[in-house]
């Protein structure tokens, strides 16, 4: 490699210092630049977080690299470059597991990577993340090689300095040390992560910003599924309370008196069981952030109260008269449209009113183009780490069945299905494999779902029954809830919400059923 072949590869990222361009882009250009200085099939930078490695950018890898999150410790060739102050290139025959095996773009075998090398990334003298190039071909690098990529990683250093320089500049007004404290702590909890590159979720992610500099209570609302816990967590995270609690209560999930008990607290004696006094999920929250998801499915009468305390402030314990203080925000989620619950006189429209200062919409998953083999790299990784593979990807069938399929289940059923897929996949091999690849075949997704899913649901008729007409009428019944159940995964709510009945009297009659 000439001075004048390095000088050409680098001159474009010298330039690309002083232009403002999108964190995407100038990453993507870093990897161009580099896959021309050094030809490989596959290239990758990637960021420390914790104890994981988050890639920023791939070049050559399949698209669900991105969703991916590599827990360094299981990964030891990550570990050998991370502890290298340069360059370090692997033996073609090298034994080390490499977690790009697989992924390599384009490919339909179960090619693995022969040759590999990589640098880590330092910015202010501290490691950062790392640069890795990857070839199909054992000699495709050489020794000198080394020596380039150390050159180029000091460039590329210096373009990740600046384009975290420009990030910073932009959110000072945001509490930016506030809020990277809060993500730093939280640098395990990887199922916190919103991950997409959607123009849809792109939107979500400005609004989720946007409001969560402000106190104003949120009504997130959208299908089952879509991950609305998960946009809760990120209003609180990038809020100024993000330092205090947020304490979730799933409202569909307790009886009315317990509701009430579990938001409010109670004093000895309250009912039957209250043996000692108990702070309610408004106080735990004090200072911080209460999600209530499923508020769709609280009763007229709790919705009262809980206005009482939004409005004022002030609660009593279930059984008490002393009055309890407490300053939260309240961020609230729901599948129902409240809004016709309204008219329709199941819902206070005062209450609505006040949860839906700041409504935002979460998008369905068949919304979100290609965001699905992120969040499906994701779970791989997940389901292969669980498993004690050393890699687990998609044929190019799977990744298009995926992108095909309507998702009614949303990330969710996306979530359950490689979970589901890869256990399958795995049962079925005679030996354990180096490299476990899903098909469609193992996906088992219906085709042509949107027509499947345009019909209404059908439930087959009971095996006929002997005896009187209260023992078939039941029969039928437990029949129909039980089909009705399994076409919600087990959410009651939304299975009464399908048979036109309440909540409550739907358990009632399960319970009475032998359901229960």
């Amino acid at each position: 490699m000439t001075a004048k072949s390095l000088l050409t590869a680098l001159l474009p990222l010298v330039s690309d210092l002083s232009r403002e361009l999108p964190e995407g882009e100038r990453y993507r250009r870093l990897l161009e630049a580099m896959r021309a200085l050094l030809p490989c099939d596959a290239a990758a930078l990637l960021r420390i977080d914790g104890e994981w490695l988050v890639p920023l950018a791939v070049d050559g890898l399949s698209t669900d690299t991105l969703g991916r999150r590599f827990k360094i410790s299981e990964h030891p060739r990550f570990e050998a470059l991370l502890s290298s102050p340069g360059p370090t290139r692997f033996a073609a025959d090298s034994e080390l597991p490499d977690p790009y095996d697989g992924l390599v773009d384009g490919l339909h075998d179960h090619l693995e990577v022969h040759d590999c090398m990589g640098c880590p990334l330092f910015i202010d003298e501290r490691p950062w993340g790392l640069l890795t190039l990857d070839a199909l071909d054992p000699q495709s690098f050489e020794p000198i090689e080394l020596d380039a990529l150390q050159a180029f990683a000091s460039l590329a250093a210096a373009t990740v300095n600046a384009a975290e320089r420009i990030e910073r500049l932009a959110n000072r007004a945001e509490h930016e040390h506030q809020r990277a404290e809060v993500y730093r702590q939280a640098s395990g909890q990887q199922n916190r992560e919103m991950i997409g590159q959607s123009k849809a979720h792109k939107r979500l992610v400005e609004e989720i910003d946007l409001v969560g500099g402000s106190d104003l209570t949120v009504l997130i609302t959208g299908e089952t599924g879509v991950g609305k816990e998960l946009v809760a967590q990120a209003i609180h995270a990038s809020s100024a309370r993000a330092d205090k609690p947020i304490i979730s209560l799933n409202c569909a999930a307790l009886p009315d008196t317990l509701v009430e008990s579990e938001l409010f607290g109670h004093v000895r004696g309250a009912f039957t069981g209250a043996t000692s006094d108990r702070r309610g999920k408004f106080e735990l929250a004090n200072g911080g952030t209460l999600f209530l998801d499923e508020v769709g499915e609280l009763s007229l009468t709790v919705q009262a109260k809980l206005l009482r305390v939004l409005q004022s402030g002030q609660l009593q314990r279930l059984g008490s008269d002393k009055e309890h203080q407490v300053d939260v925000r309240l961020i609230a989620a729901t599948n129902r449209d409240l809004a016709e619950e309204v008219r329709s006189g199941r819902y206070r429209a005062d209450f609505y009113h006040r949860l839906s200062v700041y409504p935002l919409l979460v998008p369905a998953l068949r919304e979100r183009g290609r965001d699905v083999l992120l969040l499906s790299g994701y779970f791989l990784e997940q389901n292969r780490s669980r498993m004690g593979l050393n890699s687990l990807r998609l044929n190019s069938d799977a990744q298009a069945a995926l992108l095909a399929y309507d998702w009614p289940g949303n990330v969710r059923e996306l979530e359950h299905l490689i979970g589901r897929s890869a256990l399958k996949a795995l049962g079925q091999c005679k030996e354990r494999p180096k490299i476990l690849s899903l098909s469609a075949a193992d996906l088992d997704l219906p085709n042509g779902s949107v027509e499947v899913l345009a019909q209404p649901p059908t439930v087959a008729a009971p095996a006929l029954v002997s005896g009187d007409l209260r023992e078939a009428t039941d029969s039928y019944q437990r029949h129909l809830i039980s089909a009705c159940l399994e076409r919600h995964h087990n959410n009651w709510a939304s299975a009464a919400r399908e048979l036109g009945l309440d909540r409550a009297n739907l358990g009632r009659m399960a319970k009475r059923l032998g359901m229960k």
